[in-house]
């Protein structure tokens, strides 16, 4: 075991830091996820807030070592509210060459890499693209290195688990999670119990011994010149748990079913990242849930909209290949008009392109993406938790507008966790639906006769008096019946376009963070509203005239939005694609906003936010 420290400049230890950063990164199969996700688990049982950022390869299994195979997990957790998982890390932990490589660019100066000199031979280095051993020369000078033998102390410490080499070798993330829970002073139950009820015996008891030996390490080794504690957050009291963006629109479709006495219906096909939502579903049939595994992204939606069609709460999910493959359908249910909800958890594109990466480059296909004049609501998630309330309000809309909704969500959202408080389902508002009675006057039944938001009556099949036609014709007005007349055609266009429109009249008014006028507006939409927050906090407390604005409704957009957009000297809009959101508002309001925009399959740092903002402040944009 040895320590470097060759930092140049050391500041004073703070034994009570307000928040830490760390960053797990190894292999695929180093387990490196469940290591971060155990921790983060654990700080959220011990009352800290905390955001994570789950990073995984796009290969399923890239050759092992190389840099295309690095997995990692980035976990901030604080004594205060968190919004993302942090910029710089303070801790990386790097179980090879290539996830030091890889990571090296996040830590802090002067930060604590943690590294498994096991790891670091010759084939390692070369499957890495290390030309000498970082570990040898002078390039981590700037950060405190601990050098330990991960993989030969797990190795020794599971021996008396007469488990196989390999599988011994397998336990280092368990001696890894160990050290780090000495360091921070992380609860060890939690992750006990875990370990027990997930393993069978043997390799929970291996696991258990390399927990310890690493936690033992870490109290016993002259590496460390002390352990830390970060205290628990003043957060709002109730009932937390720890929940994943995709866990939250699982919730969420089951509460918004319940909420409008529907049975939940959701068709998907498996696609990362979207995977989970029906995985979690799928767990809840003693509620009335069914999850249909469909043979193609077709077959998925088509039978979401039968669903529909029977009077069930019909939902779809997918990514942005899976959404290109729906659209026929999609335009299919604008013209039946009929309720469905389609989730799409945006990754990098186009095609196949990086299936694991964040991007938000499908909102055009969201808002655009449909042959003829078919416009449909689009709302946006901002977090994990904030899926939950999202998917409940597009039910709601969908519902009371006769309409399909698509909900935007992404791979950084998806799959990162924070603590989310546990509503109370009795102070949740309930969403009315009603469906025509059996009608035995003799007159005809109008299956698109339209109330005060020119919504069409849902009727269900199979109730006296009330056969209709549906397909994907253009329908008569009032009748339903097929029609060719150009006339008519213009005026069930411009139906549909209205009753879509006037949902901005149950859109509540826009919250703004700072003041209503000044220098620079940030708008923001999606997953990257935390990052935007903080970096707007951070030139607010330089005294500087910027405030923010995030949009969870993309289409229609909020009725104040142009007046909030007036008000401000420059607009700002940071998404995670080429300027698409900027392109609507420039056309929608004609106002100058600036981009903020970056495509390289990873999240906004707060820093990179702050500088564009000073940078247009400064005139220098």
């Amino acid at each position: 075991m040895q320590q470097r420290k060759k930092v140049k400049t050391q500041s004073k230890i703070d034994e009570n830091p307000n928040s830490v950063i760390i960053r797990f990164s190894g292999d695929s199969g180093d387990g490196v996820q469940l290591a971060g996700s155990q921790v983060a688990l654990t700080s959220a049982l011990m009352g800290n807030d905390i955001a994570t950022f789950p990073d995984f390869p796009a290969e399923i299994r890239a050759p092992k070592g190389t840099l295309a195979g690095v997995s990692g997990f980035q976990l901030h957790f604080a004594s205060h509210q968190v919004f993302t998982p942090g910029d710089s890390v303070d801790v990386l932990v790097a179980m090879n060459p290539a996830a030091l490589k890889t990571n090296l660019s996040y830590v802090k100066p002067q930060g604590t890499i943690i590294v498994d000199t096991d790891a670091f031979d010759d084939k390692g280095l070369r499957l890495a693209k290390y030309e000498n051993n970082p570990l040898k020369d002078d390039s981590l000078d700037s950060f405190q290195v601990i050098e330990v033998p991960i993989t030969s102390l797990t190795r020794e410490s599971v021996a008396e688990a007469g488990i196989s080499h390999k599988e011994a070798t397998r336990c280092r993330n368990f001696f890894a999670m160990g050290l780090i829970y000495w360091l921070y002073d992380r609860d060890i139950e939690a992750t006990l119990r875990y370990i027990n009820s997930k393993f069978k015996e043997d390799i929970a008891r291996a696991d258990t011994l390399a927990f310890n030996a690493g936690w033992s390490f870490g109290e016993t080794t002259e590496s460390f010149a002390r352990n830390y504690t970060v205290n628990a957050a003043s957060l709002q009291k109730g009932t937390y748990r720890n929940i994943t963006g995709n866990e939250a629109l699982a919730f969420g479709m089951v509460t918004a079913a319940h909420l409008s006495n529907k049975e939940l219906f959701y068709g998907a096909y498996p696609i990362t990242p979207a995977s989970d939502i029906l995985h979690r579903l799928s767990r809840f049939n003693h509620l009335g849930v069914r999850t249909f595994q469909a043979e193609d992204e077709i077959a998925a939606i088509c039978a979401a909209i039968g669903a529909s069609f029977g009077g069930s709460m019909g939902t779809t999910g997918s990514s942005g290949p899976g959404i290109a493959l729906k659209t026929e359908a999609l335009g299919y249910a604008v013209m039946l008009e009929l309720p469905l909800i389609v989730i799409n958890v945006q990754r990098g594109g186009p095609s196949t392109g990086l299936p694991t990466k964040v991007e938000q480059t499908d909102l055009f296909q969201a808002v655009m993406g449909r042959n003829g004049e078919a416009p449909m609501p689009v709302l946006a998630a901002s977090s994990p938790s904030d899926c939950f309330d999202t998917i409940i309000e597009a039910w709601r809309l969908a519902a009371r507008f006769m309409t399909p909704v698509m909900v935007l969500s992404d791979a950084f959202t998806a799959n990162g966790a924070e603590p989310w408080l546990i509503p109370d389902i009795d102070n949740i508002e309930p969403i009315p639906i009603s469906h025509p009675e059996d009608k035995k006057d003799g007159k005809p039944f109008l299956p698109y006769e339209r109330n005060d938001v020119l919504s069409r009556p849902w009727a269900i099949p199979g109730t006296t008096g009330l056969t209709h036609r549906i397909g994907g014709i253009e329908k008569q007005d009032g009748t339903g019946n097929i029609s060719y007349d150009p006339h008519n055609h213009e005026l069930m266009v411009n139906f549909r376009a209205q009753k879509v429109a006037n949902i901005q009249e149950t859109i509540p008014e826009t919250e703004i963070y700072g003041e209503k006028s000044g220098d620079l507006l940030l708008v923001s939409w999606g997953g990257t509203k935390g990052t935007c927050l903080e970096a707007v906090k951070q030139a607010q407390s330089e005294n500087k005239s910027v405030s923010h604005l995030h949009l969870r409704h993309i289409n229609p957009m909020p009725g104040d939005l142009k007046e909030h957009l007036k008000n401000f000297h420059h607009v700002l809009v940071a998404e995670l694609n080429s300027g698409q959101l900027r392109q609507l508002l420039r056309a929608e309001f004609l106002v100058d906003a600036r981009g903020l925009n970056k495509v390289r399959g990873q999240p906004f740092w707060i820093r990179d936010v702050k500088a564009k903002i000073d940078s247009v402040l400064e005139g220098k944009e």
